[in-house]
C-alpha cells in the first residue's frame, strides 16, 4: 500500500482508539443535581451578588468573544492567503532560507502576529479583572507574567516546530507517521514535565507549615488511597484574590498544592473538601486519562493535516506546495483553529462530567455535603462566577458545573440519591 493508504488505516485505527477509550473512561452518567434544587440555591444567594458577579461577566463577554473572533480571523487569514509564506519566507531570510531556520522562526512569527493583534483586547480583560478586584496584579506584573507567558511558548514551540519540520524534511514520505508518534509522546512528556519544571516559572511554592491542617490533608489523601509527596502553598495572592487547589503531578511528583488566598478566605474544613474533589481526580486516574485522550488526539491530528495535504485547493490559497513545509506554518494554524472552535464544545461537555465525578468523590470522601455546598457557595463569590450562568453559554464554554449545579448537587447527596 503507498503511504497514503497506510494514513487512511492509521487515521481509522486512531479515531476508533479514541472513541473508544473515551467511551470507557469518560463519566457519561452524572449525580442529579435536581432544577429545583438549582433554583432554591440561587434565591438563597443574595441579590446583589448575583447581579453583580453578571455585571462582571457582562463586561468581560465582549472582550472574550471579540478575542476569539480576532484571533481566528487572524489564523485563517495567515492560513488560506499567502501572507503567512511570506513572513516564513521573511524570517528565514537572514539565514539563506534554510528550512530549519524557516519553521522555527517562521513559525514563532506567523504565532507572534496573531498575539500582538489580541493583546490589546487581553490588556482590557485586565483592567476590568482588576477593576473587580479579583486582579491583584499592577500593569507592571501583568507584564512580566506575559513575558514569561510569551518565553515559555517560545521554547516549547520552538522545540516542536523544529521537530515537526525535521521529520517532514527528513522523511517526506512517511513524515505523518513519526510525527504521530512524536506529538503523542510530546503530550506525553509535558503531564510529566510541566507541573514541575512550569509551574514555578509564574508561582513560587512552599511546603505548608506543620499545622492541623497539613495534617488533614496528608490523612485525608493515605486514607483515600493516594499518597502525595508535599502539600504546598502557592503565592497566588500577589496576582488574584481568587481561591483554588488542586492535585499535581503523577506518582512520585504528586503534591497538593493550596493557594494562599484560600487559606485566608475559607475554612480548614472548606479546604479539605476542596482537596477531595482534587484528590478525586488522581483516584480516578483524569490526570492519566486526559493525557492518553491527548495523545491520541494529537497523533490523530497529525495523520487528519497528512490526508488534508493532498486537497490542491486548499494548498493553492495558502501560496505552498506541500503541507508539510515550513511555509505551510500559516495553513496548519488555521486548520487547527479551526478544529479546536468546532472540538471546544465536546471537550467542554467531557470536562463537566469528569468534574461532576470528582464533586463526588468529595461527597464520599469527606461524607460533609454541607460544607461542600459552603465551599461552593465561597468559591463562586470570592471568584464572582455567575452560579447559573447563560445554559448556551453553559454548553458552549464552560469546563465545570455551575454553582448551582454543584451546590444542588450536594443536597441530592445529603437526601440519599446518587
Amino acid at each position: 500500500m503507498t503511504p497514503r493508504w497506510w494514513a487512511l488505516v492509521s487515521f481509522g485505527v486512531l479515531l476508533v482508539a479514541l472513541v473508544t477509550f473515551a467511551a470507557l473512561t469518560v463519566p457519561w452518567h452524572r449525580a442529579p443535581a435536581p432544577r429545583a434544587d438549582q433554583v432554591a440555591v440561587l434565591d438563597q444567594f443574595p441579590h446583589d451578588q448575583v447581579a453583580r458577579a453578571r455585571q462582571f461577566r457582562s463586561e468581560l463577554r465582549p472582550g472574550n468573544y471579540a478575542g476569539m473572533l480576532l484571533g481566528l480571523l487572524a489564523a485563517l487569514v495567515l492560513g488560506l492567503t499567502p501572507i503567512g509564506a511570506r513572513l516564513v519566507e521573511l524570517a528565514g531570510r537572514p539565514f539563506g532560507g534554510h528550512w530549519l531556520a524557516r519553521a522555527v522562526l517562521g513559525g514563532l512569527l506567523v504565532v507572534l502576529v496573531g498575539e500582538l493583534l489580541t493583546l490589546p483586547l487581553a490588556a482590557w480583560r485586565h483592567s476590568i479583572v482588576a477593576r473587580y478586584g479579583i486582579s491583584t496584579q499592577s500593569w507592571g506584573g501583568w507584564g512580566v507574567d506575559l513575558l514569561k507567558s510569551l518565553g515559555v511558548s517560545v521554547v516549547l514551540g520552538g522545540l516542536a516546530l523544529a521537530g515537526f519540520f525535521a521529520v517532514t524534511h527528513f522523511a517526506p514520505r512517511w513524515w505523518w507517521a513519526f510525527g504521530a508518534a512524536g506529538a503523542a509522546g510530546l503530550v506525553v512528556l509535558l503531564s510529566f514535565v510541566l507541573p514541575v519544571v512550569v509551574e514555578p516559572i509564574f508561582n513560587r511554592f512552599t511546603p505548608m507549615p506543620d499545622s492541623p491542617l497539613r495534617t488533614e490533608l496528608i490523612a485525608l489523601a493515605d486514607r483515600d488511597g493516594v499518597p502525595v509527596k508535599d502539600v504546598l502553598v502557592a503565592d497566588a495572592s500577589r496576582r488574584t484574590r481568587a481561591v483554588n487547589a488542586y492535585v499535581s503531578g503523577l506518582g512520585p511528583t504528586r503534591r497538593i498544592v493550596v493557594y494562599d488566598t484560600m487559606l485566608t478566605e475559607a475554612t480548614p474544613d472548606e479546604v479539605v473538601s476542596v482537596a477531595a474533589h482534587e484528590l478525586g481526580h488522581a483516584k480516578d486516574g483524569d490526570v492519566l486519562t486526559g493525557t492518553i485522550l491527548g495523545a491520541l488526539g494529537a497523533a490523530l491530528a497529525v495523520v487528519a493535516v497528512y490526508l488534508l495535504g493532498s486537497w490542491a485547493g486548499l494548498l493553492r490559497l495558502a501560496g505552498v506546495d506541500s503541507i508539510g513545509e515550513p511555509r505551510a506554518i500559516g495553513l496548519l494554524l488555521a486548520l487547527a483553529a479551526v478544529a479546536g472552535l468546532v472540538a471546544g464544545p465536546g471537550q467542554a461537555f467531557v470536562s463537566r462530567r469528569i468534574e461532576a465525578r470528582a464533586d463526588q468523590h468529595a461527597l464520599r470522601l469527606t461524607g460533609d455535603p454541607q460544607t461542600f455546598e459552603a465551599m461552593q457557595r465561597r468559591l463562586g463569590t470570592v471568584n464572582l462566577s455567575d452560579p447559573d450562568p447563560p445554559a448556551w453559554e453553559f454548553l458552549m464554554f464552560a469546563s465545570h458545573p455551575s454553582t448551582v449545579q454543584r451546590m444542588a448537587a450536594a443536597r441530592a447527596y445529603a437526601r440519599g440519591e446518587r
